[in-house]
């Protein structure tokens, strides 16, 4: 028994003087969610390939505008295969089913750009110019959306 109390102190007392040793440097925080170093660097590397000209400080934040989005999915009780997934059907369902492009908007595309067009009519092109409109609609609302979720969560960046 005292043999065995003796090892486990033992044990105790080295644990105390054992060296800390840091695993991975936390980056940013998202009310309690951390990412790490390693995972910015991973994503990075990964976001270098498509866009090389892109910064890590861009990637920390596309990274912490995901877990942001993915947050409010999840609150919603959204289900999908995967991550990408479970994103395109909450931007569907928070963003792009509110948006409408009107007619005339597409016509007056087509009528301050029908150079760049070479020629085409405006029935050839009118499916083009809607889902370009419509995009650049959803990026700007996703924005504004991503900016209430930041001012509603608690998110700090250590990156140096």
């Amino acid at each position: 028994m005292f043999k065995r109390t003796a090892i486990l102190l033992a044990l105790i007392l080295f644990s105390f003087h054992a060296r800390a040793e840091v695993i991975d440097k936390v980056v940013a925080f998202i009310d309690t969610e951390a990412i790490t170093l390693s995972e910015l660097k991973d994503t990075y590397e990964k976001t270098l390939k498509l866009s090389p000209d892109i910064t890590e400080q861009e990637v920390l934040t596309t990274i912490i505008n995901r877990v942001l989005l993915l947050r409010e999915a999840r609150r919603l009780r959204l289900e999908a295969p995967d991550e990408d997934q479970l994103l395109e059907e909450y931007i569907d369902l928070k963003v792009r089913a509110f948006i409408k492009i009107k007619e005339s908007d597409i016509g007056e595309v087509y009528a301050s750009n029908i150079e760049e067009f070479g020629g085409k009519n405006y029935t050839d092109v009118k499916d083009d110019i809607e889902a370009s409109l419509l995009e650049k609609e959803v990026n700007y609302r996703i924005r504004r959306h991503l900016e209430d979720l930041r001012e509603k969560a608690y998110v700090r960046v250590l990156l140096e």
